[in-house]
């Protein structure tokens, strides 16, 4: 063992750590719905530009046809990430406890990311934005924050939560 080796060694002995686990695997207490937001409006956009091709007659449609699926489904695993770790990293059951309807607005939620993955569906995409949404009113109210929904900007319209100050 090199004198190096015997040095951390003894460190860790010293010093040991402890394991912690959060959203960033540090316990940073940093949370924020909005990236769900963002990524549920690009599924609901993605699901527009498809619904646009038509028919799939040439290898550049369908080769775009291929490239909108596969972003509509990362952005589906965004939201469903985003929203598992508001529920299992900073929701709390007095939260629940609040919000009798959390826990099943989550399930509802992380189970649309699912409908849109495999289907392309205008009424789920938005049902998917919808829920987000709520679950982000839920989120800036456990902090006693108000908020406001505000248009989106984005070429799908619709509103995004935002906290409002005050």
């Amino acid at each position: 063992m090199s004198l190096v080796d015997r040095m951390i060694a003894a460190t860790q002995r010293a010093l040991p750590t402890e394991d912690a686990a959060a959203h960033c695997d540090i316990p940073c207490g940093i949370y924020d719905p909005h990236t769900a937001q963002i990524a549920a409006h690009t599924v609901i956009r993605m699901v527009d530009l498809i619904e646009g091709l038509g028919e799939l007659n040439d290898t550049a449609k369908l080769h775009t046809f291929n490239r909108h699926v596969q972003t509509k489904e990362e952005h589906a695993r965004i939201v469903e990430q985003e929203i598992i770790i508001l529920w299992t990293d900073y929701f709390r059951p007095e939260h629940a406890e609040q919000h009798q309807n959390l826990h099943d607005l989550v399930w509802k939620t992380c189970k649309l990311t699912s409908t849109v993955k495999q289907q392309i569906n205008k009424q789920a995409a938005q049902d998917l934005l919808a829920g987000v949404q709520q679950i982000a009113e839920i989120f800036w109210a456990t902090k006693g924050v108000k908020t406001a929904r505000l248009p989106s900007g984005q070429p799908t319209g619709g509103e995004i939560v935002h906290p409002v100050q005050g």
